[in-house]
């Protein structure tokens, strides 16, 4: 099976529109329907519903999809590893979901990079069931998440604690204040989900939700408003007077884990990443 089929089938079902797949690939509309063409044919189903501005995946096309993904994501670090073969480089793979890039690892990437000099660093950012999958089927060496999969193959550990606090760009602001007037939603996981489901006493519901701490600390910083945002992204804002920490709403803190599959090739690569991580404030 060509590749580049695969690759246009990905594009397709992330944009839902065969144009702006095309855009994507740098190829024009039709050899976009071309190469889907070809794909059904091969596989001798209908990978896609279409209809006007509106293009749906079939049921085979759902079959397929995690598949394609593997291949290419495969045939990905194939290339660069015989790329690095030459130079005896090794080369691991790392995963965190958007907010803990934002609120962790970003500050660790520096010591991985700076400690192993012998090591080609792949880090992504990739959802929390990707990664779990990925790293069953050996893609990915090291995933960073705050939700441990609960998996058998997997070695999950704890390796830090994310201080999150209540911050509003409003002085003196009450627990109402902080969830009536301009409150900022931050999906920092499941506990932290059911934590504030108890927490959360607005009348209304919150004007704005994402996915990362960085989106809402610049929204609020830009437009006023509050949020549940990492200590250490606040608190130079704090110090700098633009962010006040709402002192009559609860503060919270998420445990960071970090999970890899208990017979990866490079256990001793991993562990090293791990502890570097562990001593990331």
């Amino acid at each position: 099976m060509d590749i580049d089929l695969l690759k246009t089938f990905v594009e397709v079902v992330k944009t839902r529109h065969f144009g702006r797949a095309a855009e994507n690939l740098y190829i024009t509309q039709s050899a976009v329907s071309f190469r889907i063409r070809q794909l059904e044919q091969s596989l001798g189903v209908n990978l896609f519903i279409r209809q006007r501005n509106n293009i749906q995946l079939t049921a085979p096309g759902e079959r397929l999809l995690p598949h394609a993904k593997m291949i290419l994501t495969g045939m990905q670090r194939a290339k660069v590893d015989v790329a690095l073969a030459n130079n005896m480089h090794k080369q691991l793979s790392l995963s965190g979901t958007a907010n803990i890039w934002d609120a962790f690892l970003q500050f660790g990437i520096n010591h991985i990079v700076s400690a192993m000099p012998g090591v080609s660093l792949v880090a992504e950012v990739k959802a929390q069931q990707e990664s779990t999958r990925l790293l069953l089927e050996r893609t990915l060496d090291l995933a960073v998440l705050f939700d441990p999969p609960k998996v058998d193959e997997l070695v999950v550990k704890p390796i830090s604690d994310l201080a999150i606090i209540p911050v509003s760009t409003f002085d003196n602001a009450t627990k109402e204040d902080f969830f009536d007037n301009q409150y900022v939603y931050v999906d920092w996981g499941t506990a932290f989900s059911l934590w504030h489901a108890k927490q959360f006493t607005g009348s209304t519901p919150p004007y704005f939700r994402t996915s990362t701490g960085r989106i809402a600390l610049d929204l609020i910083l830009q437009c006023g408003g509050s949020a549940f945002v990492p200590e250490a992204l606040a608190l130079e804002s704090i110090e700098a007077g633009r962010l006040t920490q709402v002192d009559q709403v609860d503060s919270n803190s998420r445990e960071i884990f970090v999970a890899y599959h208990k017979d990866n090739d490079q256990l001793e690569q991993i562990e090293t990443i791990v502890n570097l991580l562990g001593v990331v404030k």
